[in-house]
């Protein structure tokens, strides 16, 4: 989704991420505009999308650091 209000994710942390997508949360709850709430929602929803495929990117990194491949280190037959 694209919404030409917001600026690049590319320049915020994943801190300042969450803290958006809390202060949207709470932004949403406080209206009581339907049309405010809805809009909201599609912000907030844009923002959370960003931050699972931050946590994503770097849990895929990490499992590529440490040579993870898949089940294979979780069967552990001594």
């Amino acid at each position: 989704m694209f919404n030409p209000l917001l600026d690049n994710f590319n320049d915020l942390s994943d801190s300042e991420i969450e803290n958006k997508i809390s202060e949207l949360s709470r932004k949403y709850f406080i209206s009581r505009n339907p049309q405010v709430q809805q809009q909201i929602s599609v912000v907030l929803d844009m923002y959370k999308q960003e931050l699972q495929l931050r946590i994503a990117k770097a849990r895929l990194k990490d499992q590529e650091q440490n040579g993870e491949n898949g089940l294979d280190n979780l069967i552990n037959i001594n």
